[in-house]
């Protein structure tokens, strides 16, 4: 067989399109990274320039990358920010909180409900270090982009208390460790695997200075 001519390109192959979007829902393993915006606010515990503001709205967020980890769609890419402050109202920094806890909760196997000191401990933070590189259940979303095409993005971390949970954990859903309703299954034991144990040092953490005090974000 010739190699194909160097100056004709009648014979290649076709570009693809690219990879189809995510069926919205699905439920995949993911890592998160954070891409540097250079934002600090000490004031706010804000270090090491992870956060991003905006020069449109002046909002502030963390821009974040989620590579799907395994299952058929493993090595797929997705991008999503998690909001920090906004001038509008306390809404969007809100729904950053929310989705943090919830993020911690299913990196670290804390059922939502737990409300016991070592569940606590589990979902503080020295600094967004930590968050950095953090491998979690999340659900799939779709949403346009600027040009109105559809594009995937993570808006929901899925906790200890949902079904889908132990299918990639290898451990059936836990129950609300309280015993009562709202959440999980109570039969399911409130331990089946051994909850977040905060380590001693973070690694990641440690590669960088600490967070002086403990920033209300982060509770």
């Amino acid at each position: 067989m010739t190699n194909p001519a160097w100056n004709d390109f009648n014979d290649a192959d076709a570009q693809q399109s690219g990879f189809d979007v995510i069926p919205k829902g699905t439920v995949v393993p993911v890592r998160m990274t954070l891409k540097p915006g250079g934002h600090d606010d000490p004031s706010q515990g804000w270090n090491g320039g992870y956060a991003t503001q905006s020069f449109d709205t002046g909002a502030v967020y963390l821009a974040c990358e989620f590579v799907v980890t395994g299952g058929p769609f493993a090595k797929r890419k997705m991008w999503s920010n998690i909001g920090l402050h906004s001038a509008k109202g306390p809404t969007w920094g809100q729904m950053g909180r929310s989705f943090i806890r919830g993020a911690l909760n299913s990196a670290r196997n804390v059922h939502p409900k737990d409300e016991t000191p070592q569940a606590s401990a589990a979902r503080r933070i020295e600094s967004f270090a930590d968050l950095d590189g953090m491998e979690f259940i999340a659900r799939v979303d779709v949403e346009k982009d600027n040009k109105g095409e559809d594009r995937n993005v993570v808006k929901v971390a899925l906790e200890p208390d949902h079904p889908d949970y132990g299918k990639f954990k290898g451990v059936p859903p836990k129950g609300n460790p309280s015993g009562g309703s709202g959440g999980g299954n109570s039969g399911a034991p409130a331990q089946a695997t051994p909850v977040y144990q905060a380590p001693a040092q973070i690694p990641q953490a440690a590669q960088r200075a600490p967070v002086t005090g403990k920033p209300s974000w982060a509770q």
